[in-house]
């Protein structure tokens, strides 16, 4: 857990707690990010998944905002190719696309709960990424873009994927085609983020709040809800039920049961194994 990263940074929220924030560090460049940040995320959230320490992690950004989107001047630095063969360049490039399309999925093959903290900016590449998380909150001064439009580029890392199951389809084809600003407030209105916080420190707070109580819950049953309503967004109805059935039928009898039935009879608080 101490490696040392470019674009990221991890710190536990107290020496005790089960919340570690995982923050987004390029602050001079308003947390724009490239192409080293897509393999370092996935490799910070496979240690956390897999570190039983961890029961949540709460992504957020450092200064002024959470991400700028893509930084430009990374990828037009890895942008030449000198091959003549165009096949092989457009095939080279979809593997690239495809392994930044990986990084933010890492987000939701993460067992534990990812909740992002948006404060200023959430542009571009950071609407892809809050979009892959688990529960999203913002500051009121918070402000959104789909911005890939403007660039010249279709959306291709999971917005035009993701933002419709959250905001409706109707909503997120205005907000990809038009590419325009909206703030916190309309987050929470279009059903983006849950809820809208007055300042950062408030966000800061009230995430934590909400993440150490998460946390405090049975841990076979956090990361199976994440995992079935996940799987069964994909589903019918019927498949998703059938999914959740073979799950708890392997999950259901552990000690997490015994001891959340305990506790409730003693009316004290339960304490759970590690994950």
């Amino acid at each position: 857990m101490e490696e040392k990263y470019e674009t990221l940074k991890i710190q536990q929220e107290s020496p005790n707690s089960g919340v570690f924030n995982l923050i987004i560090n390029r602050p001079s460049v308003s947390n724009a990010l490239g192409l080293n940040f897509f393999s370092e995320f996935p490799k910070v959230l496979n240690a956390l998944d897999q570190n039983p320490i961890v029961a949540v992690i709460v992504l957020s950004g450092s200064g002024n905002h959470f991400c700028g989107g893509i930084d430009l001047k990374s990828f037009a630095a890895n942008a030449d190719d000198n091959s003549g063969d165009q096949g092989r360049t457009r095939e080279r490039l979809r593997r690239k696309i495809k392994l930044m399309q990986d990084a933010i999925t890492a987000i939701e093959r993460c067992r534990k709960p990812v909740i992002a903290a948006i404060h200023g900016a959430c542009i571009g590449l950071g609407i892809n990424i809050v979009t892959a998380c688990d529960i999203r909150y913002c500051t009121k001064d918070a402000f959104f873009s789909v911005k890939e439009v403007d660039l010249a580029i279709t959306a291709d890392l999971g917005t035009l994927q993701r933002l419709p199951g959250i905001v409706g389809f109707g909503k997120a084809m205005e907000l990809s085609l038009t590419g325009r600003r909206f703030s916190g407030d309309e987050a929470k209105e279009l059903g983006l983020v849950s809820r809208v916080f007055g300042s950062r420190e408030e966000l800061k707070e009230g995430v934590r709040t909400i993440a150490e109580g998460i946390g405090g819950k049975p841990p076979l049953a956090v990361v199976g809800t994440k995992a079935v309503l996940i799987r069964s967004r994909d589903m019918n109805v019927e498949q998703g039920l059938d999914y959740v059935a073979t799950w708890n039928s392997s999950m259901l009898l552990s000690e997490d049961l015994t001891e959340a039935l305990s506790a409730q009879k003693q009316k004290r608080k339960p304490t759970f194994a590690k994950l």
